[in-house]
């Protein structure tokens, strides 16, 4: 601040990369570069607070024009040159760059200066008439699609006829009075586009550059982007505004990508594109495939050996792999960006063992470079390598797993298909975000490693095969013709290996991964010391399990769901739902009890069902021995177990009609009336089911005694728990626990052993969580159901919501992520930390765990471990994921209070 003055602008020396909320991460790695002495061209950084204001107001702050005017002065002054001046004109880069990186979410436009006189006097200063009129048409072509608005389908088809009536392979092949003839053919769709010639000024180019980036943040893609990558809205982007070098400037000249190690695999090596006569959108948009990066030695030694001099020194420093871009202006190595690079789950868990052992990082801050979410991409099932189908194709593995699905040729149709689809392109655009991530898979036969396709797909975790160069895609007729003459039609089935390359037709079949094989325990050691990836989540996850505080129990109805749970790492089921024991053949009962109109009737049916009980829970707390077992007791929706009301008037109807009544249907209709319910997900379930129909309760509680009674007399270490579902208040509860109590004693005395349970309840209505601290006197645990107290919070109706309004909620930033997905921190884990803190302080010892499917969700798991959980409960599958991010979270938590300290 400078008075009454705020400051938007920054040179690139005044900042590092701790500034990445005011520079975004753009500017702020420019910053630090810049103080490392590393050769990057001189710019300053329009900061996120100037785009916030913009956003904000409509209009960039009235102090912006004139700090850019004062920072683009000494950036002339240091130059030597002007902005667009006729003789040797200086030109600039503008660029997006948010704290997140957004990969061709947001705008960019090089060349801003030229002009019609200036292009001249490029290429006097330049000695290249046809670089300096490519510069020009690239500056339009980018300007005119970007800033104003025009169909960029426009511009490449007057460049697709230049090339045609020049008889040239590529903008390579075209002269200077040819780009002469491109450029006037751009300007004639500007001024036909907007009705006014295209800018001449360069301060309003500049200037309309700014705001055309700022306003980026906004666009459609953008908005998706961040959804799915759950980035936050109100972030803003920072503009960075640096001198132009240029990698078009004849053979010697080019433009490249690299990473200090393989984004797909972790494994050290030289890793990158380059192409040569280009410049940095080149690259990334795939339009034409570059050659690998160990090309660059060959093609430029000198540049090549400073350029791994430095990515050696960046990685160092950063300690991080480091994705760079880079031009090289005749010989001259220029660096132009660096951030801390997207990568694979695989080289994500292989790169954080590698820098532990290379002593760089500490174990703590290795298990904060891997996430849950990219373990469980690691669960995914990959082709069966035993399989012998030749390939229709081989591209680039950009991003690694097995995907199959239809051929598609256009975003929209990926986003609209009912089938698993891969879409197929020449290459993608930032446009094709809602396709790429509609489809299990993405196919281009342009691009390389650092294109677009390959830059976001890594990101998501999405199969993607690039620079398939042998595939001509017919994007009219919507069908690629392999090099074997192979027509593969919109709509077939093909399969793509992101870890090969290769492409099939057809469905291949796949098998669990690796990772799943070694959780079931079904590695040999020799297998294990075989796959590095392997290896890097077996040691992450045994110092995950050192480090979390929380337990992670599992959702397990079935002994073979125990079993599984308990060999991925539980440490106990966390809800084991009864309800899901009496589908099938046992729903009939369930019925009948329900509708039975006399207590003998009730007791003929309960003595049915008690047998089928005890052997349920014989089993679980079998597979389970000597962890905790929590049982809740039935809660179904009544509608659930009785017949449809509709179908059964019906055929009552229609029977009455033929004169054939039977007298059964017609009783059951007459009760199914009285039962029916408008809206059973709030009527007679939970609790009160159990209250209003006698002795369900009291079998249910007597099974599981036996169950636990039976296991004694086996040797087991039986430790049931029984939950009590839905309740709202302290006396529903009171009452349960009477009954339940009565039935432990009883089978005790019976039996002669010692039945020990807990009794607690699932906390999954408002009430019960704002009342929990008269229900806590009396409960020995909560768990709460996050579904249900998300459904009760808000007042959506999870089976109606998601496919109705929800899209347009997330479209228009309501939310960042559905509710039921995430946890609603602000709302529904509000209640959760009421609810946790007046249970305690009523009990100290009571235990608290969360057994709704947030339990399984990484960013749900922080926050469950940040109120003082004692564990979360998700689905088997989900339990290693679960026990790594406790693991994080407990690591992060301690460092958080550091940095506090």
């Amino acid at each position: 601040m400078d008075g009454a003055t705020q400051r938007y602008v920054f040179a690139f020396h005044e900042g590092d990369k701790d500034h990445r909320d005011l520079l975004g991460g753009k500017g702020a790695n420019l910053a630090e570069m810049t103080n490392l002495g590393l050769p990057v061209p001189p710019g300053f950084t329009i900061s996120t607070d100037a785009c916030r204001r913009f956003l904000a107001d409509g209009q960039e702050p009235p102090e912006l024009h004139a700090q850019i005017s004062g920072h683009l002065a000494r950036l002339e002054a240091e130059r030597g040159k002007r902005l667009g001046a006729a003789v040797d004109p200086l030109l600039v880069s503008v660029r997006s760059g948010a704290k997140f990186s957004m990969p061709g979410m947001m705008e960019t436009i090089l060349d801003i200066g030229l002009g019609d006189e200036s292009v001249d006097g490029l290429a006097a200063a330049s000695g290249s008439e046809r670089f300096a009129w490519d510069s020009y048409r690239r500056l339009i072509q980018m300007f005119g699609s970007t800033v104003l608005g025009i169909d960029a389908a426009r511009f490449n088809d007057a460049l697709e006829a230049a090339e045609r009536e020049h008889g040239a392979t590529g903008d390579l092949d075209l002269d200077a009075d040819a780009l002469r003839g491109v450029v006037a053919d751009y300007k004639a769709i500007v001024r036909d586009a907007t009705g006014r010639d295209f800018p001449q000024d360069p301060r309003e180019q500049l200037d309309m550059a700014v705001r055309a980036v700022f306003a980026s943040w906004n666009t459609e893609r953008a908005r998706i982007y961040r959804r799915q990558e759950r980035i936050p809205h109100d972030l803003g982007t920072a503009v960075t505004v640096m001198a132009m070098v240029y990698g078009n400037l004849g053979p010697h000249s080019g433009t490249g990508v690299a990473f200090t190690r393989d984004p797909a695999t972790g494994a050290p090596g030289v890793y990158g594109d380059y192409l040569s006569e280009a410049q940095g959108e080149d690259v990334v948009a795939g339009i034409r495939t570059p050659v690998p990066l160990q090309e660059l030695e060959r093609l430029q030694p000198a540049a090549f050996t400073e350029l791994m001099r430095i990515m050696a020194l960046l990685e160092g420093h950063y300690r991080d792999l480091c994705d760079v871009e880079f031009t090289i202006e005749r010989g001259k190595l220029w660096m132009l960006q660096t951030r801390v690079g997207k990568r694979t789950a695989a080289a994500a868990f292989r790169m954080a063992v590698q820098f532990l052992d290379d002593g760089l990082i500490d174990v703590k801050e290795a298990l904060g470079r891997v996430t849950g979410e990219q373990l469980a991409q690691l669960m995914f099932p990959q082709f069966d390598p035993a399989f012998e189908a030749k390939p229709i194709a081989t591209g680039v593995p950009a991003s690694p797993g097995a995907a199959v699905g239809v051929a598609v040729f256009d975003s929209e149709s990926a986003a609209r298909s009912d089938l698993k689809s891969i879409l197929v392109r020449r290459e993608t655009s930032p446009d094709d975000l809602p396709g790429i991530i509609a489809a299990e898979g993405v196919l281009t036969s342009r691009g390389g490693k650092t294109s677009h396709a390959a830059v976001v797909a890594r990101g998501m975790g999405k199969t993607c095969v690039v620079g398939a160069d042998a595939l001509e895609i017919d994007l009219e007729h919507r069908h690629f013709t392999t090099a074997d003459g192979v027509i593969v039609r919109e709509g077939d089935t093909i399969s793509i290996d992101g870890t090969t390359g290769r492409v099939y037709s057809g469905m291949i079949d796949v098998v669990p991964s690796p990772v799943v094989e070694f959780f079931e325990g079904r590695l040999s050691d020799d297998e294990r010391q075989r796959d590095p990836v392997v290896q890097a989540v077996s040691r992450l996850m045994i110092a995950a399990d050192e480090h979390r505080r929380l337990g992670v129990h599992a959702n397990a109805d079935t002994p073979a769901d125990a079993k599984r749970a308990r060999r991925f790492g539980a440490d106990g089921i966390g809800l084991c739902r009864t309800e899901h024991m009496f589908l099938g053949e046992r729903r009939r009962r369930v019925e009948e009890l329900i509708l039975a109109e006399s207590e003998a009737e009730q007791d003929k049916v309960l003595a049915e069902l008690l047998p089928m009980q005890l052997g349920d829970f014989v089993g679980v707390l079998a597979a389970m021995d000597g962890l905790p077992v929590t049982i809740r007791l039935i809660d179904p929706p009544l509608h659930e177990f009785l017949p449809d009301l509709t179908e059964l008037s019906v055929k009552v109807a229609l029977a009455e009609a033929r004169g054939e009544v039977d007298e059964g249907d017609a009783r059951l209709l007459k009760a199914v009336r009285r039962l029916h319910e408008q809206n059973p997900m709030l009527g007679l379930r939970g609790v009160r089911l159990g209250l209003v129909v006698p002795g369900l309760v009291a079998m249910q509680v007597r099974a599981i005694a036996e169950a636990a009674a039976a296991r004694i007399r086996a040797g087991g270490d039986p430790r049931p728990e029984i939950m009590v579902p839905l309740i709202g208040g302290a006396e529903e509860f009171e009452l349960m626990r009477e009954e339940i109590r009565r039935v432990l004693d009883d089978v005790a005395n019976t039996s002669g052993l010692s039945i020990r349970a807990a009794i607690g309840t699932m906390i999954e209505l408002p009430r019960a969580a704002l009342t929990a601290g008269r229900i806590a006197g009396h409960a020995e645990f909560f768990s709460f159901g996050t579904n249900d107290l998300t459904q009760t919070t808000w007042g959506f109706s999870r089976d109606d919501v998601e496919g109705s309004f929800f899209p347009a909620y997330l479209e228009q930033g309501i939310f960042t992520v559905s509710p039921f997905e995430s946890l609603d921190e602000e709302g529904v884990g509000r209640l959760v930390s009421i609810a946790v803190e007046e249970g305690r302080a009523a009990r100290r010892d009571l235990v608290i765990g969360v057994c709704g499917e947030h339990g399984g969700d990484p960013s749900s798991v922080r926050f469950f471990d940040r109120v003082g959980l004692d564990y979360v409960s998700c689905s088997p599958f989900r339990v290693p994921v679960a026990r790594l991010e406790a693991g994080r979270a407990a690591v992060l938590q301690k460092s958080d209070e550091t940095d506090t300290r």
